[in-house]
């Protein structure tokens, strides 16, 4: 492997991981350059992501086009199950324009489909939606909630400088047996907290990251049978490759960090994160 890459620097593929594991939470449908990603289109990224034992992954939407896309992709690649949901940046402009609750009933009529596992992601996000904002995203959180808890589904947590307020709306509105969340950004007291509550953590791309060492002691204080590996693909790119586009394929580079937090075999930590994704969202 080559040292820090150009931000244009195409990522080698890491060496195999030992037994295959499920990349958690990924956007196949969204490219950094604006280029157009059609559903035929994600099959050499799924096929790459497969020779380094990246075999599963769940795609996850986060508008209303993002939904029908997830869909799509589950339905015509056995390697994808599809999450679905308005992410809480999208919310205040679908609220503005009216379509809110059309676009909640949809994402609940699509979480019927055989091929959807997960209600997400959903949540808080009070670093790009200001105060004037909150109260809507609250409220389509409680909705998801909801959702998740009719279907019998997972559910999938966006939570970004919101921390107390996730935990507080979930504690309130009662979480779903199986909740995630998503590329895990608090501390250790608020993964105490998660795990005290049974909710499964996701660790990105971030946690390989020199800057992130409460990230780092977070993992350390999460039980194996709590944890997912994700990319929340085409961001968070793991090291040595930030700064350019994330794919499934780059998961092991984020698992063998991870292991080595843990201080545990990667081998042990692989069996955990297909178990523990298998035991969420069912077979693929």
């Amino acid at each position: 492997m080559t040292s820090q890459p150009s931000r244009r620097g195409e990522p080698e593929a890491p060496d195999p991981l030992p037994i295959p594991v499920v990349d958690n939470h990924t956007h196949l449908d969204i490219s950094r350059d604006g280029e157009a990603i059609g559903v035929d289109d994600i099959g050499p990224a799924l096929r790459a992501a497969a020779r380094v034992g990246v075999d599963r992954v769940v795609q996850v939407g986060c508008d209303p086009v993002g939904n029908e896309f997830a869909v799509a992709a589950a339905e015509a690649h056995p390697a994808v199950v599809a999450g679905v949901a308005l992410h809480p940046n999208e919310v205040p402009g679908l609220a503005a324009r009216g379509e809110l609750e059309a676009h909640l009933a949809r994402v609940e009529e699509l979480a019927a489909h055989p091929r959807v596992r997960v209600v997400g992601e959903t949540g808080l996000d009070f670093f790009r939606t200001g105060p004037d904002g909150h109260g809507l995203q609250e409220e389509s959180f409680r909705a998801h909630v909801e959702i998740a808890k009719r279907t019998g589904l997972a559910l999938q947590i966006h939570d970004r400088d919101a921390h107390d307020d996730v935990l507080r709306v979930l504690a309130d509105a009662g979480a779903p047996d199986r909740t995630v969340m998503h590329c895990f950004s608090g501390g250790v007291e608020t993964a105490r907290e998660c795990v005290s509550r049974g909710y499964h953590l996701s660790f990105s791309g971030t946690v390989t990251f020199k800057s992130a060492k409460e990230l780092r002691d977070a993992l350390a204080v999460t039980p194996l049978e709590l944890l997912l590996v994700e990319t929340d693909a085409p961001y968070l790119t793991p090291h040595p490759w930030r700064g350019a586009s994330n794919s499934p394929m780059l998961v092991p580079l984020t698992v063998r960090v991870m292991a080595s937090v843990l201080g545990v075999a990667v081998p042990t930590l692989c069996t955990a994160l297909s178990e523990n994704a298998e035991r969420l969202y069912g077979p693929w």
